[in-house]
């Protein structure tokens, strides 16, 4: 009896000793892991925060930035009212303006007042360019070659107008930083013309803000780097889920005394428009609009 009673106490004795032991390497292998756990997931999340860091802070192209202002500029169509001042030392006049586009290869402008230029009309499909003289009955097709000259007299050329040429494709983009323009941040970039692409200008350089891609401000130079024009934007508004300048005043360099100030009066985007509305029909029928 005493025999077998010592042998139970003994293996009780043992299970107690493995039982406590097991415990023992148990908590010490959980309170490594814990330990292991506290140092490893902060090294991988900082390991982490370079690459997550990097991915929202990418910087954005020059051609991005100019395709960004284009397409908050336009839209995929946009109808718009504007009024153009002509301002010079000893006179002003004023030119009521409607416009029409779709996308970047489907516009037509129509001359509002004064009444001997009202119902001019301009058509641009493509590459190709039209204007309607009603007073003379006549519709001509614009070259290239006119795309330098003033529109109606004004400090505009013929393709700030009817932007027959495209800041997008037809040219290299350079990213300069940023600069300030009238207290607002902007992208500064410069664009310099494919040597086939028919454009006026042997240089553009352009001003768009960080926040909302709006057109702060353009120079606009000659083949030889001469500074031609100066376009400064003003009174920021928006118009639906776009922003623009409602006030752009374009300064010729070697006369700045004069100026032509373009206030937008209206502007919608993404209304629909069906690609017959450009046509040359179309444009003889316009005076009334």
């Amino acid at each position: 009896m005493s025999l077998q009673m010592n042998l139970q106490m003994n293996l009780q004795m043992n299970l107690q000793m493995n039982l406590q032991m097991s415990l023992q390497m148990s908590l010490q292998m959980n309170l490594r892991m814990k330990n292991m756990l506290t140092i490893a997931l902060p090294a991988l999340l900082l390991l982490q925060l370079p690459v997550a860091a990097s991915a929202q802070a990418q910087p954005l192209s020059a051609t991005e930035i100019v395709r960004r202002a284009d397409d908050n500029r336009r839209g995929k169509s946009a109808c718009s009212e504007i009024v153009m001042t002509v301002v010079r030392p000893t006179w002003q006049r004023e030119i009521g303006v409607k416009s029409w586009a779709k996308g970047d290869k489907l516009a037509l402008t129509l001359i509002t007042s004064p009444a001997k230029e009202k119902g001019q009309a301009f058509l641009k499909r493509g590459k190709d360019l039209w204007s309607w003289m009603p007073s003379i009955g006549r519709m001509v097709k614009m070259s290239s070659s006119v795309m330098g000259q003033a529109w109606m007299g004004s400090d505009f050329t013929n393709d700030d107008m009817v932007r027959q040429s495209s800041i997008v494709s037809d040219f290299d983009h350079t990213l300069h930083g940023e600069e300030s323009v009238n207290g607002t941040l902007c992208y500064k970039v410069t664009l310099v013309p494919h040597e086939d692409a028919a454009v006026v200008w042997g240089k553009i350089m352009l001003w768009a803000s960080k926040a909302d891609f709006v057109e702060a401000k353009a120079e606009y130079y000659d083949e030889d780097g001469a500074l031609v024009n100066t376009m400064l934007s003003y009174d920021v508004k928006p118009f639906g889920k776009h922003k623009l300048a409602t006030r752009m005043e374009m300064i010729p360099a070697d006369k700045p005394d004069q100026k032509t100030v373009m206030t937008i009066i209206k502007y919608d985007f993404d209304a629909p428009i069906d690609d017959s509305f450009f046509s040359q029909q179309n444009m003889k029928k316009m005076e009334n609009k």
